[in-house]
């Protein structure tokens, strides 16, 4: 059983086709290398797991307090993008309504489950979402890689800085040329 997941965070309508509520560019341009990292996991026999941001229309949700809505249940903006490499008797989606992954979700609970030790995320937004979900990650003690290639914001300087900062205190940054060594390294290390 290898020790490691991909994390895919919120690939979503809203976030990454340009019709969507919320549609930064970069998110566009990150999909082939999303799923170019999704089979090359998928080859390596690791656990995948996309998150699937969402909100509730009518419902209390503090979420919606700020900014524009978004990806709210029931109106397609929270469906996973068509494009991605999901193969739904496998990987696992886990919905979740604040920024990290692991808040409110069961992850943490699907990952042990797993024996999973090492984790790494590809998705957006860099700043909100991969940040949090990398800072629960590396509070609950997993070894914690972000594809730098894999991931995007609305903005690539506020993106490099994130990076910089995950890369010094919370995680490892590699590119998707690194993975198979990655994927590899960790498997030696079981």
């Amino acid at each position: 059983m290898n020790k490691w997941a991909l994390i895919v965070i919120d690939m979503v309508y809203d976030f990454a086709d340009p019709n969507g509520a919320v549609f930064y560019p970069e998110n566009l341009n990150i999909i082939p290398k999303v799923n170019k990292a999704i089979d090359i996991c998928r080859e390596n026999n690791g656990l995948i797991i996309f998150m699937q941001h969402y909100h509730r229309e009518g419902k209390f949700d503090t979420a919606l307090l700020r900014g524009r809505k978004n990806c709210i249940h029931g109106t397609g903006g929270d469906e996973m993008i068509k494009d991605l490499h999901i193969n739904y008797d496998k990987d696992f989606i886990i919905r979740k309504r604040r920024y990290s992954a692991f808040y409110g979700t069961d992850l943490d609970l699907v990952l042990r489950e797993h024996g999973i030790k090492n984790v790494i995320f590809v998705g957006t937004k860099t700043n909100c979402c991969i940040r949090a979900s990398v800072h629960d990650s590396y509070y609950l003690e997993y070894n914690t890689f972000v594809i730098r290639d894999c991931v995007a914001t609305n903005d690539i300087n506020i993106n490099e800085v994130h990076l910089q900062d995950i890369d010094k205190y919370f995680g490892n940054v590699i590119t998707l040329d690194d993975l198979n060594e990655v994927i590899k390294g960790e498997e030696k290390n079981e």
